[in-house]
């Protein structure tokens, strides 16, 4: 597996990292603002951030005299593309189960009818 991933997928074991990337999933906040919901002091809510920045899934930006945080998109389409694989294996394997239940069910109608 890619070492970008295993970062992606350690910094989002974290509840509070999921939470924090769901309210930026709605627009940029400031440490304080993405503090607010959370029992947590600003610098604990700053390690988590340093952890999801340097995971690449959020990003620092500057304004003025606040440094606001936002998504970044390209992580999560990684993560998305690394699971497309594995719907795409299970969508397969559903699709082999459909066919034989149908030839099962076709087969126990066959019984049936004689």
């Amino acid at each position: 597996m890619d070492s970008s991933l295993d970062a992606i997928f350690s910094a989002l074991s974290d509840p509070t990292r999921r939470a924090i990337l769901g309210r930026l999933a709605r627009g940029k906040a400031t440490v304080a603002e993405l503090a607010d919901p959370f029992e947590l002091s600003q610098p604990a809510i700053s390690k988590h951030l340093k952890v999801l920045e340097q995971a690449g899934l959020i990003r620092s930006g500057r304004e003025a005299t606040s440094r606001p945080r936002e998504l970044q998109p390209d992580a999560l389409k990684k993560i998305s593309d690394w699971i497309g694989d594995y719907r795409r294996f299970w969508d397969q394997s559903f699709d082999r189960l459909d066919v034989y239940l149908s030839k099962e069910q076709g087969y126990e109608d066959d019984k049936s009818g004689d």
